[in-house]
């Protein structure tokens, strides 16, 4: 049985409610979560700029945005908040782009990621919450062949990660769910961080990149100095494997500017996302 976390005010330590239709889910069962590790109480930052920034995270769930009501199940997408794994940027680069692939005809899960300094847990989290997506795809009404993965900054490692490394495990499986693929059937690195040998536009020795890592679409902005070449080591690296790729990179736009207008072409990227799942996803 899927366990569901009471919605509102409070909900995750958050203080705003959401909508009646979403639910929370952990993904783990109680006391199975692999590399589990003391940390202080869940919180919310400061901040003075509109951004949830979550941190503490020693429990992983699922906050579920369902798609509109179809005949078909939905394709479906994980969607992986950045913050440096140190917080999760979570309505700027999580529930706000769920919102988004809802309009699109998805239902989107918002992967709330073991925080801080905990990237093999967060792994394991990502992980296990494809598998647990398939494994419930019937209740949550999603197709589990049309199951896909978005992440931001470090999220976009996360899912780089994911996407690539799909055969390896740092978790015994802790029931049933396990038994499932791993492996997204699309991937959605944006603006993603920790891929390359800094200087290069060569990858860190860390991903299984092969003929069999999911299509990709890749945005990010030159301007983004720290991180942009990620981006273009991951495109060539992709090349180079023969996975079907797709890199936009803008003029101007920085670090950060998830689903927010910033001015410039930098706020077409989500209409170009849109035309290529209809090419990649939805056909």
């Amino acid at each position: 049985m899927i366990k569901s976390l009471m919605l509102g005010v409070g909900v995750l330590g958050l203080a705003f409610a959401l909508h009646a239709e979403q639910r929370i889910v952990e993904i783990w069962p109680a006391g199975k979560i692999p590399l589990l590790k003391e940390t202080p109480p869940e919180k919310i930052n400061d901040s003075k700029d509109d951004i949830v920034r979550l941190t503490n995270v020693s429990t992983p769930t699922l906050t579920i945005y369902p798609a509109p009501e179809s005949a078909q199940p939905a394709p479906a997408v994980l969607v992986c908040p950045g913050g440096g794994y140190s917080i999760l940027a979570w309505n700027h680069e999580g529930t706000e782009v769920a919102e988004w692939f809802n309009k699109q005809g998805f239902t989107a899960f918002v992967l709330k990621y073991r925080t801080p300094g905990q990237r093999d847990a967060a792994f394991c989290d990502a992980q296990r919450a494809l598998r647990f997506i398939r494994a419930n795809a019937d209740e949550f009404k999603v197709n589990p062949a049309k199951l896909g993965i978005m992440g931001f900054s470090a999220g976009g490692h996360l899912t780089v990660r994911v996407s690539n490394n799909y055969a390896a495990s740092l978790y015994e499986p802790v029931d049933s769910a396990d038994k499932l693929s791993c492996r997204p059937d699309f991937s959605v690195p944006v603006y993603p961080a920790y891929l390359n040998q800094k200087g290069t536009f060569e990858m860190v020795d860390e991903f299984a990149i092969s003929g069999q890592t999911p299509p990709t679409f890749i945005i990010a902005a030159e301007d983004d100095h720290s991180f942009v070449d990620c981006s273009i080591a991951y495109y060539i690296a992709l090349k180079q494997a023969k996975v079907p790729a797709e890199m936009h990179l803008f003029p101007s736009g920085g670090h950060g500017f998830g689903m927010r207008k910033r001015g410039g072409s930098i706020d077409t990227w989500s209409d170009l996302l849109a035309t290529w799942l209809q090419q990649h996803v939805l056909k």
